[in-house]
């Protein structure tokens, strides 16, 4: 299965540039930033199923529904990760005084599950699909192939940070964040 280049990737945003207004709905409170959220959920279900050829048209209603929808069905995940992680196990971790396995344990989780838990979230749309924690596997399997994706999404973040002091790398840091997770995903995660 052909995997997306770095170049591909960088050029995406700029497909389409006139997309990239979109990030102006920002600046409206609360339907905007929903409505956003659902633009970015849709950019990177195109990315798992291998559709990167330039930004989707933004639809407000849509994608403010699919945000909304999908903010509320996260909500049983962010509980249970809080609960969990920051409770039960940070209060393990505290009481044995082994207090840097707490930074060790944190960054593992985010940047070796939550991503592909959320990008599986992202994709099937259910609240149960946040807690399939056998893709995890899938990681681990292929790990040199999963390092270079997150190497590929942080090189093509700092790119846009920098593309920042001339505006236009803030929506295409944005609209590009995951899209090498998310094309690991489309063909590693079965």
């Amino acid at each position: 299965m052909e995997k997306l280049e770095f170049m591909a990737g960088f050029k995406y945003p700029f497909n389409r540039a006139k997309g990239m207004l979109n990030i102006l709905w920002m600046l409206l409170p609360i339907i905007g930033w929903f409505a956003l959220g659902g633009y970015g959920i849709r950019i990177i279900k195109e990315f798992s199923k291998g559709k990167f050829k330039q930004l989707p048209a933004f639809k407000l209603g849509s994608d403010f529904k699919l945000g909304f929808v999908m903010f509320v069905k996260s909500l049983p995940f962010l509980i249970v990760y809080m609960i969990s992680v920051y409770g039960i196990l940070g209060m393990i971790i505290r009481t044995l005084g082994i207090t840097w396995l707490t930074t060790v344990v944190d960054l593992g989780l985010a940047f070796f599950v939550v991503p592909m838990l959320t990008i599986n979230f992202f994709n099937k749309e259910t609240v149960n699909s946040y807690f399939e924690l056998g893709i995890i596997k899938s990681v681990f399997a292929n790990f040199g192939d999963y390092f270079v994706a997150l190497l590929k999404d942080t090189l093509l973040g700092i790119m846009f940070l920098i593309l920042s002091i001339v505006l236009v790398g803030i929506p295409a840091g944005v609209f590009t964040k995951n899209i090498f997770l998310a094309d690991f995903y489309r063909r590693n995660v079965k």
